[in-house]
Formats: C-alpha cells, structure tokens, sequence
C-alpha cells in the first residue's frame, strides 16, 4: 500500500461510535470513501461486561471479529493513528501511512489509565482484586464474588469521568444481592467508595438509588478516591477530600475489591492539537463539530460532550453528526443538533433495573410511559436481551 492515501472521510476508531457513524455514512451516500482505522480485530459489547461479572452472562458472547462489522463500502485499515495535522488534513499512523481525508471523525473511544492507581496492574485478577472494564479480567470479578462467605467487598469509582457512568455501581448492587441469595449477606460488608459527592448525579434517580442504599444497608463512602492497593495486605488506599476540606489517607481492608479504573482520553488524543484543556476533542456540543477545525467531527467518550459517556448516548450522537456532516459536504450549514441524551440502565439486581435517561440539564428523557425510577424487570430484561440485539444487528449496521 502507498504510504501516503487519500480518503474522503476518515475514521479514527472501529468500537461503537467508529461503526455506527460508518454505517449511516455508507448507507447515505452513493459512492462512499470512508476508510476506518481501527488496530483491533475484536470488537465488544461491553455493556453486557456487569451481567458477566456477576455471572448472568458470559464473555464469550460479547465479543464480535472486527472484520465482520466492517459496512459494506467502508475499507478497513487495520493500523493505529499516532499523530493529527488538521492544518493539512493528514493523520499519520503507526505503519508510517499519511492519511489525507476531506473530513476527519475522531471516535477512538476511551483509556483505561490502570497504572495511575499505584499496585493495582499487578494485583488485577488476583487474591480478591478484579475489574469489570477488561475482556481478561471479568471472569475473576464472579470467581471472587461466587468464592466469598465473609469480610468486606469494595467496590470503586474514580475522580474521573468514566464509559457509563452508573456501571461501577451496577456490580455492587449484583454482588450485594448474590450475597443475600446465598445466605451470607450477614458476614460481608458491602462498601461503595466512590470520589463522587453522591451515588448519582441526576436527582430523579439518586433519590431512587438512595432509598435502596438504607435499604440493602450499603456502606457509602463518598469523595473517597482510590490512589493504591496493597495486595499482601488487602488494603485499599484512598485519599478523601470533600470541598473546601483538606485531603486525608484513608485505608480500609478488603477481602473482595472491585475496581473502576480512572480514565482518559487516549494518549494519541491528549498530545494532539484537536483538545480542549481537559484532553478532550473539543467540539460543539449540538453539532458535534469542531470549535476550531470544520472538517473535523467527533463524538463518543474521547469527545468534549458533557455528557455521560454511554453507548445509548452514541447512538443520539450518530445522526446528529452524519447529517450535519453531509450537509457539510454538500457546502450547506448543518441544522441538525444534540441535546445531550444518554441512558443508564442501573442494574440494582437479578431481574431489577432503574432505567435512567436524561439530557445534558439533567432533565429525565424517558421513553416508556411509566415511572423509570422504580426498579422493574421488565427493564433488566431489556437490559440483558433486547439491547445487544439493536446493537449489533441495528446500531452498528446503521439502522437504529
């Protein structure tokens, strides 16, 4: 292949917001030119990762060959983009191509930053330590869980942002509700330790969430940060620092510890000239479109959308932006625009779940006629079932 190509449309990133974008495209236009540059050749529903954990599902069962995801019309590069020159229009790649494109979509998702809490990489998988947020160590998550008669089970959320918000709660509520099935619920501690100020963000739904927390008798430690874990000693380390007030080390054994890595935008993305001061890629957050660069779009958890960083808000973003981009292309102003809808289905037990939507105000954004903030199981049903069907046979094929 010629190291230097042009395409009218490049892709940066093959997962969820890469494809479905790619799908629209393909669909819409009459000859499309849209090549996507995705370094993996596995492509995963993590969704489904909670319901894996507490053994509802298998792993096996999310994950998916790239190749096969590819729309027809799209060429797949299997490479990695290292470097952004939009004052040219070129991206440059790991295997030394200079991609030139008409229009840029930056989609490569989100970083896992394991390393940022001190002992955790090594400890991952291992006497009580597992994680919910990789393909190779959801198993051990239900291994422990399925293994605990006694002690202390903590479960993590970072002081940053993360791909669904709600998920580092959701397999507390699976784990405090296997506790009480098998009839230990009395000998184990169930600890949220969250950097968060409350156990969740939308007022609606914390209420919820708060009455079941009294309830299952959850213990909540807020503004608490994990920094550390000691293996040899089952001891997580957490700097907690409420507003206004000084930080202090907080240390609290486990016997089971469930982590929600921090995380960022990837290290490709941060160093490039495409970010706000945050390290996102900063875009407009109705259209979608770059603040600075006009032919560039983005959207997805890398991108500067306030929003909770989900696939349900994915599936809004998409044809906001296709149709503000073939408007683009067509020398048109783009009308189309975000309002910043997301969805967690806060799963809060074995055939329970609070479906949570709303906008970027926080405002609710329900879509059945009844009050989702109770828990039903018809909505865990959705969760388990229907959901991974429009994923991969309407979303990421253009159709939903």
């Amino acid at each position: 292949m010629d190291p230097s190509e042009h395409h009218s449309i490049v892709i940066v990133g093959g997962g969820t917001a890469g494809i479905t974008v790619a799908a629209r495209l393909c669909r819409a236009l009459d000859k499309p030119d849209v090549c996507i540059v995705e370094p993996s050749d596995k492509h995963y529903y993590q969704p489904l990762w909670t319901l894996v954990g507490g053994g509802a599902a298998t792993k096996e069962s999310t994950e998916r060959d790239e190749a096969g995801l590819i729309p027809p019309g799209a060429v797949w590069l299997r490479d990695a983009v290292t470097e952004f020159e939009p004052e040219n229009n070129v991206v440059r790649t790991r295997d030394g191509r200079r991609l030139h494109y008409d229009y840029l979509i930056v989609a490569p998702g989100i970083q896992l930053d394991w390393h940022k809490v001190d002992g955790l990489p090594a400890a991952l998988g291992k006497d009580g330590v597992c994680s919910n947020y990789a393909y190779q160590y959801v198993d051990s998550t239900w291994q422990f869980l399925r293994g605990m008669r006694e002690g202390r089970a903590i479960f993590t959320n970072p002081n940053t942002p993360v791909k669904c918000g709600g998920a580092p709660q959701k397999i507390m509520w699976l784990a405090e509700h296997h506790f009480r099935r098998t009839g230990v619920r009395d000998q184990v501690q169930v600890t949220f330790a969250t950097a968060g100020a409350s156990i969740f963000g939308v007022k609606k739904y914390r209420e919820a969430l708060e009455k079941l927390v009294v309830a299952r008798h959850i213990d909540t430690r807020f503004h608490h940060n994990l920094i550390a874990v000691r293996p040899a000693a089952r001891e997580a380390v957490f700097t907690r620092s409420e507003p206004g007030g000084a930080s202090e080390e907080v240390v609290l054994r486990y016997d089971l510890l469930h982590v929600t890595p921090p995380m960022s935008a990837p290290d490709f993305i941060k160093r490039s000239p495409l970010v706000n001061a945050a390290g996102w890629v900063e875009v407009d957050r109705a259209s979608l479109r770059h603040v600075r660069y006009p032919n560039v779009f983005a959207l997805g958890d890398a991108s500067s959308l306030p929003t909770s960083k989900t696939g349900a808000a994915i599936r809004k973003q998409a044809p906001v932006l296709v149709s503000n981009l073939l408007a683009a292309m067509r020398g048109e102003a783009g009308t189309a625009s975000y309002d910043g809808y997301t969805s967690c289905p806060l799963i809060t037990g074995y055939g329970r779940l609070i479906l949570a939507e709303f906008d970027y105000d926080g405002n609710p954004a329900e879509t059945f006629p009844f009050d989702q903030s109770k828990e039903r199981l018809s909505m865990y049903l959705l969760k388990k079932y229907a959901l991974p069907q429009m994923y991969w046979h309407g979303m990421l094929r253009g159709r939903a």
